[in-house]
């Protein structure tokens, strides 16, 4: 998981002083971008020089808790499901001054030559970013009998 901080700004909130709901779907892409941080060059580099893109291929979201002008937003982001082409990341919009869940979404990534426009293999140090972020799935406790025939 990483966690981008992100405050509010002027322009971006609607008449009724509530961030617009379309810019969580801009602070989700710059809490991707980050997560490519590490990469040399960063997200930049990866689709200006590498011609390696992260086209959003579906995405929802659900609205929980309005953000406000001047309100500093959390956003954690996890890898749900890390395909050979595909990318699943799951936000999560935190109130950073009192912790509140305001919105979480999902969104659906595809790894593309942005040269051809077409959907490629992730590179191994795009997929090694990833999988740093990946949850880890939950498997159900599996209850083995015992082999002692003094339990019963």
């Amino acid at each position: 998981m990483k966690t981008l901080l992100r405050p509010v700004r002027f322009e971006e909130v609607d008449a009724a002083g509530l961030l617009f709901f379309a810019v969580f779907a801009a602070y989700a892409h710059e809490a991707m971008a980050a997560l490519f941080d590490g990469l040399a060059g960063g997200y930049p580099a990866l689709i200006m020089k590498r011609r390696i893109g992260l086209p959003a291929v579906a995405m929802t979201c659900e609205f929980r808790s309005p953000l406000r002008y001047g309100d500093v937003a959390e956003i954690a982001t996890t890898v749900a499901r890390l395909g050979n082409r595909s990318v699943q990341l799951e936000y999560e919009f935190r109130r950073h001054a009192d912790g509140e869940v305001c919105a979480t979404m999902s969104h659906t990534a595809v790894c593309s030559d942005l040269a051809m426009v077409v959907s490629c293999d992730m590179p191994t140090d795009v997929r090694a970013v990833l999988e740093s972020h990946l949850v880890p799935t939950r498997r159900e406790a599996v209850s083995v009998p015992s082999t002692d025939p003094t339990k019963g």
